[in-house]
């Protein structure tokens, strides 16, 4: 029997409201360490992505976060 050969692949989505270059890191490693520790894959064939969406571009209940994030800070 041949073992099955997948490259596991996570898409992470985040609003672009500053992460840094340390948190996406920290992202990275953290979701590649899960994988293997949980599913047992191999960390060098685990791709990770991190999107960063702009606010207007990404919604809940219906509005934009832009609006629910200026609504909440009044």
């Amino acid at each position: 029997m041949q073992k099955e050969r997948t490259m596991p692949y996570v898409n992470i989505k985040i609003t672009r409201e500053g992460a840094t270059s340390e948190q996406k890191a920290a992202l990275i490693s953290g979701v590649t360490r899960l994988l293997q520790e949980v599913l047992n894959k191999n960390p060098a064939t685990t791709v990770v992505v991190i999107d960063e969406v702009d606010t207007d571009n990404w919604g809940i209940g219906g509005e934009q976060v832009t609006l629910i994030r200026q609504q909440s800070r009044r």
